[in-house]
């Protein structure tokens, strides 16, 4: 009797795009919550805390079949997902914009289109990124009052699907 083995796969010979490489992580309630490394996956899975619901065909890394899908052992609360608005500051104003709300040029800075000396807030309605010539062109003045136009309508960015 001779005993057959199991074919091997090492996670390295999994190929494909990025998504293929990544795992997706459920919450024990089926949730999508992210999406981790096939290595943070076999981690999971050695540490008993996630069970695999999709797995590659045939393919396995040592003794777990490499994982497609792993759903999480215990329910974790998630408020951050189910919070109102995504926090606004000003690196995320930036990073929403990108560039100049008034020329389209590199933004440097955050403008309040209402001033704060008036009252403006730090709110995603209210806050555009801003080249330093056009912030300090507006100065403490509202955009019809420095005679210019904004190029973006501010708003408050939406969280990107998981899956």
């Amino acid at each position: 009797m001779t005993a057959v083995a199991e074919p091997v796969v090492v996670a390295h010979h999994v190929t494909g795009t990025r998504r293929q490489r990544t795992v997706l992580v459920l919450n024990a309630s089926y949730e999508p919550l992210q999406r981790v490394s096939l290595r943070h996956a076999i981690r999971m899975l050695v540490r008993e805390v996630a069970v695999v619901e999709e797995a590659h065909p045939e393919a396995r890394f040592g003794p777990f079949p490499v994982p497609k899908v792993l759903r999480l052992v215990r329910y974790v609360v998630m408020r951050w997902l189910h919070a109102r608005d995504p926090l606004c500051t000003k690196a995320a104003v930036k990073a929403r914009d990108q560039r100049c709300g008034y020329c389209g040029g590199a933004a440097e800075t955050v403008d309040h289109i209402l001033p704060r000396s008036r009252g403006g807030l730090l709110t995603w309605e209210n806050s555009v990124a801003a080249c330093l010539r056009c912030n300090h062109r507006k100065g403490d003045r509202t955009p019809a009052e420095a005679g210019m136009t904004l190029l973006v309508t501010p708003a408050v960015p939406h969280r990107s699907p998981l899956t």
